[in-house]
């Protein structure tokens, strides 16, 4: 590195340690830890906003950890897929020196703060000290390598093979995608090889010794979250992507950062409007699409319906039948030889599918579903209704099974507790704003609720009072505070205090409310003009054709 580069990244990560100093003081439940050395000098830097962490206890079954190898900053984020399958931050790092210690240090850091959940799975730039880091500190996580980044680093390790043989490229994916058994995914690799005559290829061999870590055949019954199996999406950066680029400098860093959450914030923030506010078109009578329509998300109920909607060209024809156990032989009309095999338990309601969608992205598959059609189940089995995918995702039983761990923790306790009451208070608001009744139903609820927490914080005013007191060196009876007043003084002062507070949250409230409701109608109103001039327009068109 050169000298010039170094003092550039030295003056913005001190930039970027001024921050998060600046951020912990204004919320103690920020975490940042900054890894130090012998010689006590400033080494690779991590930190967590109290958002990531608890979103971390909701979505951190599948994690991507990312490094941008040709950026000007050594940054470096982990991340997952919310309940709208879009992308969502547990957390960020400097890596000042790309090291194996230093990995298994930012890894150890990272559990820390993440209260020492591992993920069900990770997945990671190809990279030998990621490997070795991930394989010490996450030895029960399944480790896979990002193959956007494989097919990417192909054109460059392959760029004769790419220019002499257009068609190779396309041969590969599909090699690699569409195989659906490992027989059938070595020998089209075999096939590959020989047809285009790569057998010397160094790179090669080595993707291939490696494929149980980067090939989907190997991988589907591990969760990933990903909702599809074969689609190449962009890579592991897409939390950042248009934010931390090439171009991006050190002293950029913290601006960019903050740009990409408020983006990812606000995109949420749409998804659950339009989950909670908007009704989707249902395109069957079936009661298991209408279950679901009620239950997940807006993008995960679409993923769904596709899957339902599939299964009018399947198939779902009875092999074996073992009184508990159905064995189907499944496949689309005029493509037997792509038939999968599903076999149901009809006593615990459970079916396994040999293409292991439901496994890997929790979503579960058409082949599954024809033979649910097959034996008359016409809703969804508890078990295959994830609630990391539901409009409830953020709801409290997740928070409710790390509490044990959360206690040992005031920080992220209150974070925790934070987070689980805005959820329920918009759930409640959501509610109220849909009728005037229901609307004065909530308003009487809140400011009934809002007399009890003020009643709650005087009692325990005057019981910390009372202990203080009590523990002090004067007599009870004498004890003063700062400004001379006695005991029982201050704690009516502080009651008038908190009631004239209380009052003014509550006006404050009932003003809020007033607004979010006219805002619902207006977003409502907006909505119906566009459905109708969306149906003049289709009219016009259709006018013009004839």
């Amino acid at each position: 590195m050169s000298a010039t580069r170094q003092r550039t990244l030295n003056s913005g990560v001190q930039h970027v340690l001024e921050y998060l100093k600046r951020m912990q003081a204004e919320n103690p439940a920020f975490f940042y830890a900054i890894q130090s050395y012998n010689d006590h000098s400033t080494g690779s830097i991590f930190w967590a906003d109290p958002t990531s962490k608890v979103n971390y206890t909701y979505f951190g079954d599948a994690v991507k950890f990312n490094r941008t190898n040709h950026s000007r900053v050594p940054f470096a984020s982990f991340s997952g897929l919310n309940h709208h399958g879009q992308p969502v931050l547990f957390g960020c790092a400097l890596v000042i020196n790309e090291t194996e210690s230093t990995f298994i240090w930012l890894f150890q850091t990272w559990m820390h703060a993440m209260s020492d959940r591992h993920p069900v799975s990770i997945t990671t730039n190809l990279d030998g000290f990621v490997q070795a880091a991930v394989t010490q500190v996450f030895p029960g996580t399944c480790h896979r390598y990002c193959k956007y980044d494989i097919f990417s680093e192909s054109r460059e390790k392959l760029a004769h093979i790419y220019q002499s043989h257009p068609t190779f490229e396309t041969e590969f994916k599909r090699c690699v995608n569409e195989t659906d058994t490992i027989d059938e995914f070595v020998s089209a690799w075999q096939s590959l090889i020989h047809r285009y005559f790569v057998s010397d290829s160094e790179w090669l061999q080595s993707m291939f010794n490696a494929r149980e870590q980067w090939v989907p055949v190997y991988l589907r019954n591990t969760f990933f979250g990903e909702l599809s199996m074969t689609e190449e999406v962009g890579g592991l950066s897409s939390f950042f992507d248009g934010f931390v680029t090439v171009s991006t400098t050190p002293q950029m860093l913290i601006k960019q950062y903050e740009k990409a959450l408020a983006n990812w914030h606000e995109r949420e923030l749409k998804a659950d409007y339009e989950t909670g506010n908007t009704t989707p078109i249902l395109k069957t009578p079936s009661p298991m699409e209408k279950q679901a329509a009620n239950l997940y998300t807006r993008r995960i109920f679409m993923k769904f319906q596709d899957e339902l909607v599939e299964t009018l060209a399947y198939s779902a024809t009875k092999v074996d039948d073992s009184g508990t156990i159905t064995t189907y032989r499944v496949a689309k009309f005029g493509e037997d030889h792509k038939e999968h095999a599903v076999s149901f338990n009809s006593i615990d309601m459970k079916a396994s599918c040999s293409c292991q969608m439901f496994e890997f992205s929790g979503i579960i598959c058409r082949h599954v579903l024809a033979a649910f059609r097959a034996k008359n189940v016409l809703t969804l089995p508890s078990q295959y209704i994830l609630q990391r995918w539901t409009r409830n995702a953020k709801s409290g039983a997740v928070l409710d099974a790390h509490a044990s761990q959360m206690q040992n923790n005031s920080r992220e306790s209150l974070t925790a507790c934070y987070n689980s009451l805005r959820q329920e208070a918009i759930k409640f608001v959501e509610e109220g704003a849909k009728s005037i009744y229901i609307y004065n139903v909530a308003m009487n609820a809140l400011q009934e609720a809002a007399k009890k927490i003020a009643a709650a914080k005087n009692q325990g005013s005057r019981a910390s009072n009372s202990r203080d007191i009590t523990n002090g060196s004067g007599p009870k009876l004498h004890a003063t505070g700062e400004n001379g007043l006695s005991a029982s003084q201050l704690v009516d002062e502080k009651a008038k205090k908190i009631g004239e507070l209380t009052e003014e949250i509550e006006s404050t409230n009932q003003r809020c409310e007033v607004y979010r409701a006219n805002l619902l109608s207006v977003l409502r109103d907006m909505e119906e003009q566009k459905m109708k001039l969306s149906v003049k327009v289709e009219n016009a068109r259709l006018t013009l054709k004839e």
